[in-house]
């Protein structure tokens, strides 16, 4: 079968190819109309140079390749992507302002897995950093003019040994660019290759995510360079465009790194689009299959693209598509622990591969399918074994599966147990999309689900029921789609600017003039590549967000009026709420100038008008946890209009379809693939209340993203920076007695507090709760950790109202919240009203509604009163709408699956995560350690273990009484360290949940530093000896090291501003790894305000934030190294300083040496220099320094041994 395409003018071939990791696809439209596809190796040096120019040259036969013959070769290539995952890009160098060394190291300073006790973090592309003397502030005054010497003699150094890229990135660059054009001209003078600007690279602010960008583009583009000049040798004058992360086309020589990395799967996304459009469709989700992973989209009218990405741990700040990837795919492994199924997220790739491909791989999603019927080997391209002839091999999936039935002994058959794993499966890429989607509130239910990539048709039913989807859509060149959307991009030019400008009546001339020169630059791109201007259409967009907020949604520019009317619109769908009080700000303007390609009209079949459906044969299938006699089609000579009823099985060269039961499929006369369910799903899922391991995997899921979603709604609403930019929430689940059950991985020291304030409520409001209720505390001594972190609670009452059936909750640090400090941070305090206004059991909705004028009373009244109770109202308003969300998502669960289990389930995740720590508890030997804390007060813990009992008790007796000064911390701080800690020693990834404590008995003596009483002051408890509590117990239990094991916690302020920052430092080494540098560790994970951002909101300069060298302690293997930040401040402001490990180092474990001290110190006006101690505070005049050097970690083993 063919297919044929409307075509224009020009009768010359075209190739629409995209080069992936394994294979390489191509479309040719040959002069006649129709279309042709082949596929081959990405890489086989033996048999060829380039996948691409063979596949062209044999689809050309004989025939010459000239431009004579061929029009044009769109392409889309994963060369930059693997070079970035290899690490063979070219050697760069990176220049920047002095101080700012390091700043792509430290980044934000949080580790990216919370509970890996060695941290890793992605390596840095650029080879070596040339720091710049040159400086310009957030206003554009500069400050110290470029020292043009020095400059061009650091490149000359590194041009001289070898170097040939170079990426520019100086501070506030992006605005301010006449440094970075300086050097961009010295650049070319010496003689550099790649010239990469962060100002033309990406003209946004965020120093990290622009320098991060611009270090890819003159790490990759090289690459790219050379490969478009091999293919270009070999293609004969052929015209060459790329396809562009955008989803835009462009000429080959203005390819660049930075618009490469999702240059596939960009294509994929406009296939979608084009052949979705043509079939009549209009809102789309997007489910592209393959091998390793799956990559989700969402369509409704417009390519969704972000302005920020991260990809394999490198920010990307330029404009790219909306792909959301999930390590979800045929070559996922199947994983029992003994209680739950897993599915991924490790791939066995495409060599071993799956069990069934006869190269001794593990069990994947692909044989489950094997397994389970749906692929037949007989209808498989036999392409396996050692002669590449062979089918797949179905008997040793089998045997794998029968010996998972003897490590199981539950009665399940192989079949059973496959369609378990394949449920698993399918609820993860489900809930990949509704990140995507459902999370930012779009109704998935209207929606077509576009189904692609080698694996997708196996799936689609499934993954559209999980959904709620009832139509799914498959085009004839699903299987290689991304290859057939290249021949359907545009040819497109992005341009962005920052403006950070009011959205008023007075931005209008200034934003005419800006999206002018925005428009003149993206047309003349076009220009050059050889399009006319008559066929160029241009899109402007202004990205604007509530002041105050970090959140900036794309909408269309127009007038005034029309602009804040559609951001209001859209901020309502997404985040459910409009705030009227807060001005808004256009953040960034975007153009996008487009020459419009060739569409897709129609593909018609080439057949007569038959009517039967031949069979290729039957076949017993299981689904629905039952045999199917099932028949299997060959699309290629289906009737059209005749529908094959589910169970079905549609095969076709590249891809095969399982025809769901209950789903209907037709192909149309365009040869679109059309599947519809046609019996309704029911409405609630008949499962038992008995722990399954399939089950137990979903709801395990289910409940994590749930805390998930309440986490995204509270940071993407929050006013202050601690919620939105610093990430200092977290989010939670608990059954109805208060227990955890599931919480998002945000703020360890949160995590295991929180079911102390839920309890607290519970038990005060028993008798009182009613539906709409809200719940406000802050109480450190009703399972609070200090006054800033207040938790909201919200019951979950049944449909009567007359039972709670369970809480959510969501704790967020509140930026000031009164104090005799700005900050509420203060180091001097001694008396808890001293940290700001307490608040206990404080009912924040109830029939009234939202109690604002008695919660500002309440803010107002205290000794110490809160100094912005507009930005507490807001980051309380932002808690409660996360509560609600959760809400939601418990009431659709339980619609979905009963009450009865769903309560069920709550018990057995915490059952699950139980026996986690028990086997934890199985290989510990106990243990005892005494930890000295700066001010001479000591944390004293055993460890005992019961063996026969599998439990463990950690007793605290012999801990310093109540402290007169501030770090007293609250019993719940303590509990909450024992639970992290035994939750990092769980290698495995589980949910954090009450059931990790229920084997461990925690005794903490009455009085002590670990269980105050009213009025102790608190404040230091939880940011500080709740470090020291983690690094006591890692001791007791020989584990690791100490980290830095302080937060660094520094408050600055005055009546206009209040700002809170912690500053990373080492973690601690163990027996086998290192500690890494520059990284928050243990209970905490905020994140750093980017250096750009904070200059740009407050009036302060940051001089410097660079690695504390040699600062990790010495061993084996050597601890971390801490951090020197450097503040100068603008106006008078007061400050305050909350650390330790400024007398008494970071310990070293097994030999190893300790970490060097921390050091505060102010550089006055007039050039002393004064030491602060580790809880101090003072008042900075405009042009004083604060200086923050922070501990590194501890060192473990000897260091002689280390090679």
């Amino acid at each position: 079968m063919t297919w044929r395409e409307t075509v224009g003018e020009d009768k010359r071939w075209q190739f629409w190819i995209d080069r992936g990791g394994t294979f390489t696809d191509v479309v040719a439209r040959r002069p006649d109309g129709q279309l042709i596809t082949h596929k081959l190796l990405s890489d086989n040096p033996e048999q060829y140079s380039d996948a691409a120019v063979e596949g062209v040259k044999r689809l050309l036969g004989d025939k010459e390749l000239s431009n004579d013959r061929v029009a044009t070769i769109k392409m889309g290539t994963t060369v930059a992507t693997n070079a970035l995952l290899e690490g063979k890009g070219d050697r760069t160098l990176l220049v920047t302002t002095r101080g700012f060394a390091d700043a792509l190291r430290i980044a934000y300073q949080n580790r990216p897995r919370l509970f890996d006790l060695e941290i890793k973090r992605p390596k840095l592309l650029h080879e070596r950093v040339l720091e710049i003397d040159e400086r310009i502030d957030a206003k554009g005054q500069v400050l110290l003019p470029m020292n043009e010497s020095l400059a061009k003699a650091g490149m000359q150094l590194a041009f001289d040994e070898g170097i040939r890229s170079v990426a520019i990135l100086l501070m506030h660059g992006y605005r301010y660019t006449e440094h970075e054009r300086q050097l961009k001209l010295m650049a070319h003078d010496i003689g550099f290759e790649q010239v990469s600007v962060s100002h033309e690279v990406s003209p946004l602010m965020k120093l990290v995510g622009r320098g991060d960008t611009t270090v890819l583009d003159a790490y990759l583009s090289p690459v790219l360079r050379r490969y478009v000049d091999q293919i270009a040798a070999e293609l004969k004058g052929t015209r060459v465009m790329f396809m562009q992360s955008n989803g835009g086309l462009t000429d080959a020589n203005n390819f660049r790194g930075k618009d490469a990395v999702l240059s596939g799967p960009a294509g994929g996304v406009v296939g979608m689009v084009r052949t979705a459009e043509a079939a009549g469709l209009e809102k789309l989700i997007g489910f592209d299959m393959g091998g390793t992973s799956t990559d989700v989209s969402h369509y409704s009218g417009e390519f969704e693209r972000t302005l920020e990405k991260e990809v394999s741990g490198i920010r990307i700040r330029a404009p790219m598509m909306h792909i959301h990837t999930v390590a979800a795919g045929g070559g996922s492994i199947l994983g029992y622990d003994g209680s739950r199924f897993r599915v991924g997220p490790e791939s066995a790739g495409a060599n071993p591969g799956p069990a069934s491909y006869r190269r001794g791989g593990p069990l994947t999603v692909t044989d489950c399918n094997v397994m389970l019927g749906k692929i037949q080997p007989q209808h498989f391209p036999m392409v396996f074994g050692p002669s590449a002839d062979q089918p797949l091999d179905k008997a040793v999936v089998r045997e794998r599966f029968s010996e998972l039935i003897k490590s199981m002994q539950d009665g399940r058959s192989e079949e059973q147990i496959a369609e378990g794993f394949l449920t698993v499966a399918v609820e993860n890429m489900a809930n990949a999309i509704k990140e995507i989607s459902v999370q930012r509130g779009y109704d998935v239910t209207n929606y077509a689900l576009c189904s692609f990539g080698g694996a997708g048709g196996q799936h689609a039913c499934l993954v559209a029921d999980a959904l709620g989807i009832t139509t799914v859509f498959l085009h004839p060149m699903a299987g290689v789609l991304s290859a057939y959307g290249m021949g359907l991009a545009d040819i497109a030019a992005m341009r962005e600017a920052t403006l950070e400008l009011a959205l008023d009546n007075a931005v209008e001339s200034e934003l005419e003039q800006r999206f002018t020169d925005l428009e003149r630059e993206s047309i003349t791109e076009l220009k050059m590549q050889g399009v006319s201007t008559s066929s160029i259409v241009t899109t402007r967009k202004v990205h604007v967000r509530y002041e105050g907020t970090d959140t900036a949604l794309p909408i269309l520019a127009g007038s005034v009026e029309e602009m804040i009317n559609r951001f209001v619109s859209s901020h309502h769908q997404i985040f459910g709420f409009i705030d009227e009080t807060r001005h808004l700000i256009i953040e960034t303007i975007s153009v996008e100038a487009v020459s419009a390609s060739d569409r897709v009209l129609d593909l018609t079949r080439n057949e007569g008008s038959r009517h039967d459906i031949e069979v290729l044969g039957y076949h017993p299938v299981f689904m629905n946890d039952q045999w199917h006699h099932t028949p299997f089609y060959d699309r290629g000579v289906l009737a059209t209009e005749a529908p094959v009823m589910g169970p079905a099985v549609i095969t076709d060269p590249v891809a095969t379809t399982v025809v769901e039961p209950g789903w209907c499929a037709e192909v149309s006369v365009n040869d679109h693939l059309m599947l519809r369910r046609v019996l309704p799903l029911p409405e609630k899922v008949a499962i038992g209340t008995d722990a399954d391991p399939v089950m137990l995997e979903i709801f395990n899921n289910l409940f994590m993203s749930i805390a998930e979603q309440m986490g995204t709604t509270l940071a993407n609403t929050a006013y202050s920076v601690n919620v939105k930019e610093r990430l200092d929430f977290s989010c939670a689940i608990f059954d109805s007695e208060g227990n955890l059950v599931a919480n998002a991985p945000h703020m360890p020291v949160h995590l295991g507090s929180m079911s102390d304030s839920v309890r607290k409520v519970i038990n005060e409001n028993r008798q009182t709760m009613s539906p709409g209720d809200v719940f406000a505390l802050n109480s450190p001594y009703n399972g609070g950790t200090h006054l800033p972190d207040i938790t909201v609670i919200t019951p979950v009452f049944n449909e009567r109202g007359d039972e709670v059936l369970f809480y959510v909750g969501s704790r967020g640090h509140h930026a000031d919240i009164g104090g005799i400090t700005p900050g509420s941070m203060p180091s001097d305090s001694v008396h808890v009203a001293e940290e700001g206004v307490l608040i206990d059991n404080f009912r924040i909705v109830g029939l009234r509604g939202f109690a604002e004028d008695e919660f500002r009373e309440l803010l107002a009244n205290a000794d110490y009163p809160a100094r912005n109770p507009d930005n507490n109202v807001s980051d309380i308003k932002a808690q409660i709408a996360a509560n609600e969300k959760g809400v939601c998502e418990l009431v659709r669960m339980i619609e979905h699956f009963g009450l009865p289990v769903v309560c069920a389930y709550m018990q057995h995740v915490q059952d699950n995560a139980e026996e986690s720590v028990r086997r934890v508890i199985d290989r510990l030997s106990g243990g005892s350690f005494t930890y000295t804390m700066d001010g001479g007060h000591r944390i004293r813990v055993s460890v005992s273990v019961d063996s026969e009992g599998r439990s463990a008790t950690i007793d605290f007796t012999g801990t310093s009484e109540q402290l007169p000064n501030n770090f007293n911390a609250p019993t719940s701080v303590a509990r909450a360290a024992v639970l992290y800690v035994f939750r990092t020693l769980v290698r495995e990834d589980i949910p954090m949940n009450e059931g990790c404590l229920k084997p461990i008995s925690i005794q903490v003596p009455s009085g002590c530093m670990l269980n105050p009483s009213f009025p102790a002051a608190v404040v230091a408890g939880n940011v500080e000896t709740s470090q020291a509590i983690t690094d006591a117990l890692y001791g007791a239990l020989g584990v690791m090291a100490a980290a830095q094991g302080t937060m660094n916690n520094v408050t600055f302020g005055n009546h206009r501003y209040q700002y809170y920052e912690t500053i990373c430092g080492g973690s601690g080494a163990g027996p086998d790894f290192d500690g890494t540098d520059a990284v928050h560790t243990h209970m905490t994970n905020s994140r750093m305000t980017d250096p750009e951002v904070l200059e740009w909101r407050f009036p302060v300069l940051l001089e410097e934030f660079r690695i504390r060298a040699n600062s990790g302690g010495a061993g084996l293997h050597r601890g971390g190294n801490g951090v020197v930040r450097r503040l100068k401040f603008l106006e008078t402001m007061e400050a305050s300083i909350l650390s330790d490990h400024r007398r008494v180092p970071p310990y070293g474990l097994a030999g190893g040496q300790n970490g060097a001290l921390g050091r505060n110190t102010v550089l006055r006006g007039d050039g002393s220099i004064d030491e602060l101690s580790g809880t101090d505070r003072t008042t900075l005049e405009a042009g004083e320094c604060i200086i923050i050097e922070t501990p590194g970690g501890g060192g473990y083993g000897e260091a002689a041994t280390r090679s």
